[in-house]
Parts: structure tokens; C-alpha cells; sequence
């Protein structure tokens, strides 16, 4: 887009959620080199790019905690690479690998303001592999790459059909698959112990990808982040991760976290809810409901909603949060579980999920609320590029993703 070669830009007189203690205000937003440069009565160069936001307002970017943008393959299933179904423990792969740039469902992302996902493996597997936070926009992954930000693991019924139903593969059951998790995690202390007494006697040790992986969770380097819906899926989770000594650790999906939302606030692990808009597609989803998010943030719990895209269009996650809102979540809420949480769960804050001096340029104009039906993205700040521009009409962001 021509906008984004400038080297200045400057968001005019908008109502500014900044997610900072600085709260909400009114006032401007100075963007250089891609950085926050300073908000409020900003002086900006005189040939700064400028974006009237009169009578709208301006949000962090709105990140997604959980999502398989770039992996499913938007509207080609058939190409996603979600699920590496070999084994049912693939600690060793990596979603940067599989990340697609250019799948479809990143585009509807950054048009409606969601500039940032935690992209990763399937549930599939007991153990899915590494996932990464990334940008929406972009041609490149690994310019789209902020880090990453845990490791996938799943509990009940997807990781029981996906193997159980291949004769002689384990696991088939729910033991099956807490056995099959703890017998990992104490492989992979074995595996600590014997390459430390290596390293300390200087004798030669043979790495192994996927130990190496498991052991950054063991050593609470990489979060252990669990696609776990029935409560007492989320119990089993609580207790390996007692018996291993895991607090860097999240929930995904968490539909009956409601029923044990004490015992979240009590271990303070977060949960990443959602997508609460569907119906009971399985047995587990029998109590999904959008007042969980509500129940849960009213426990002292920190909640983050999400997607599951594209289990729900990645350009939904709006939708979703007044969807929320309407069963019950603060409304003042709404707009941290997709910003300051989500940023904060992934460890990612220090880049996204505010409007900070330093933090990345990424931010939306709306002209309205944000998570009101009727509200509409009107500008797309990522980077500091301006990557969709509501309001000219010679800007299509589906020509530059064109093949």
C-alpha cells in the first residue's frame, strides 16, 4: 500500500483505548518506524500520513490466544497441516513450519482487526508440538513470527477417536491419554537427568528433538497450553501438572470451566475460552455456553476468547466477545480478553496487546465499540503499515494476496 512507506503516522483525534494504565482517553496516536512513538496531544511531522478518527475509536490490535490461521488452509482442508497423525506425541514439529502466509483466513483476520494469533497444531495428538504467536499480515512467516509461545497438548475425546480408532494404538480412553502425557513427561526427565550427567562428565549425548522440546516445558521455558473442554479433563490437567511441577500453563477452550472456576482461580492458571458459538457437535460440548467467560472472570480468573478458527471465521473473534458480553462478561472487560490477556497468557506483551510508547504498531480504528454488531473496522494500522483502509476505495487487500 503506498500509505505504508511513510515513515510517520498519525491517528487523529480518536477515543484511545491505550490498554495501559493511562486507560482511556482522547487524543492522537503517533506511529514511527513501526512503534508506538506517543499518544495523547501527539506533534507529529509535517509529512506524516494522517487517518482521521474524529468521532471513532482506536484499539490495540486484537490478538487471538488460540487459533489455526495459516494452518487449516481456509476453504482447503485437505492441505491443512494441523495434526502431524503419525503418533500420538509430536513434541518435535513446529507451526512455524506449517504456517501459510497466504491462507485466506489471515486476510479476513487483519481486515477485521485481528493483527495477531496464537497459531498452532491440532488436538489430535496428546502431544501436538511447538506453537508460535504471529502476525496476520504479511508474505513471510518468519517476518510474521513474535515467538513462541507454548507447547500443544489435548485431552478427551479428539485425541481418544483420532488413535483409538487405529487398531492397537494407544491411547483409546481418557487414562489412556493422561498416561500417555505423563509417560513424556517423565521420559523427558530421565532425559534432563542423563544430559545433564553428560554434560557435567563431558561424555557425548545424543539430542532428541522432541525431549529437547518437552524439556523447555519441564523447565518452565515454554508453556504447557491444553486443549482440554469437560471438567474433569481440566482436573487431569491440574493434577499432572502438580505432579511435574508445571505452572506455566494454560487452559484452551475450557467449555466447562465454569463448573471448576475455583479451582482455576486457586492455581491462577488462565483460561482461553471459546468457540462458545456452536452446538454440541460432540458429547463434550453438551454444557458449552457463552456465560463461561463471565463466570470465570468473576473467579479472579484471567480470560482470553478465542476462535478456534476456522472452527469460527478468524474475523469473528469481535463477535465473539459481544457474544460474551450478552451473557454475562463485564463489558469493560471485553476488550482486555483480546488484548492485554491474551498478550500477557503468551508472553507476547512486551510487543502487542497495548498502545505503549515502544510496543508495535499495531492498532484498528472503529466507528463504534468494538465488539457491537453494527461496529466495523474502518482503518488497519500493523507494523505501522496501513493494511486496509475502509474508506478508499482503490485499496483491496485481496490484490496483493491475489496468486
Amino acid at each position: 500500500m503506498s500509505d505504508a512507506d511513510a515513515d510517520a503516522l498519525v491517528v487523529r483525534g480518536g477515543t484511545v483505548h491505550t490498554q495501559t494504565d493511562r486507560g482511556t482517553i482522547d487524543g492522537d496516536v503517533l506511529v514511527v518506524d513501526g512503534e508506538i512513538a506517543a499518544v495523547g496531544d501527539v506533534d507529529a511531522p509535517g509529512d506524516a500520513t494522517e487517518i482521521d478518527a474524529t468521532g471513532m475509536e482506536v484499539t490495540p490490535g486484537l490478538i487471538d490466544a488460540h487459533s489455526h490461521a495459516g494452518m487449516a488452509e481456509w476453504g482447503e482442508p485437505e492441505d491443512g497441516d494441523v495434526n502431524e497423525g503419525t503418533s500420538a506425541t509430536t513434541p518435535h514439529v513446529n507451526a512455524l513450519d506449517g504456517f501459510h502466509p497466504r491462507d485466506e483466513e489471515l486476510q479476513g483476520a487483519f481486515q477485521n482487526g485481528v493483527t495477531t494469533v496464537s497459531a498452532r497444531m491440532g488436538s489430535g495428538n496428546v502431544i501436538g508440538g511447538i506453537i508460535c504467536s504471529m502476525k496476520t499480515y504479511g508474505t513471510v512467516a518468519d517476518r510474521m513470527f513474535i515467538r513462541e509461545d507454548g507447547m500443544k497438548a489435548a485431552m478427551g475425546e479428539n485425541p481418544k477417536r483420532f488413535h483409538g480408532e487405529q487398531e492397537g494404538r494407544q491411547p483409546s480412553t481418557r487414562p489412556g491419554v493422561a498416561a500417555t502425557l505423563r509417560e513424556e513427561l517423565m521420559a523427558t526427565e530421565d532425559y534432563i537427568e542423563a544430559r545433564e550427567h553428560a554434560r557435567e562428565n563431558g561424555e557425548p549425548f545424543e539430542r532428541d528433538l522432541g525431549r529437547e522440546n518437552l524439556a523447555r516445558v519441564l523447565e518452565e521455558d515454554l508453556p504447557l497450553r491444553v486443549h482440554a473442554h469437560r471438567s474433569d479433563d481440566i482436573m487431569t490437567v491440574f493434577r499432572i501438572a502438580e505432579e511435574f511441577d508445571i505452572d506455566a500453563l494454560s487452559i484452551e477452550h475450557a467449555t466447562e470451566g465454569h463448573v471448576v472456576a475455583e479451582e482455576f482461580a486457586e492455581r491462577d492458571v488462565p483460561a482461553i475460552v471459546g468457540p462458545s458459538f456452536s452446538s454440541a457437535s460432540k458429547y463434550e460440548l453438551r454444557n458449552i455456553t457463552f456465560e463461561t467467560p463471565g463466570i470465570l472472570h468473576d473467579a479472579g480468573v484471567t480470560v482470553a476468547i478465542q476462535t478456534d478458527a476456522p472452527v469460527l471465521p478468524q474475523q469473528h473473534l469481535d463477535v465473539c466477545v459481544g457474544l460474551a458480553v450478552r451473557e454475562g462478561f463485564p463489558e469493560e472487560a471485553a476488550l482486555d480478553a483480546v488484548t492485554t490477556n491474551p498478550a500477557d497468557i503468551l508472553g507476547i506483551g512486551d510487543r502487542v496487546g497495548d498502545l505503549a510508547e515502544g510496543t508495535d504498531a499495531d492498532l484498528v480504528v472503529w466507528d463504534g465499540p468494538f465488539h457491537e454488531m453494527d461496529t466495523r473496522s474502518r482503518h488497519v494500522v500493523v507494523d505501522g503499515e496501513v493494511v486496509f483502509d475502509r474508506e478508499r476505495d482503490d485499496v483491496d487487500p485481496r490484490e496483493e494476496y491475489a496468486w
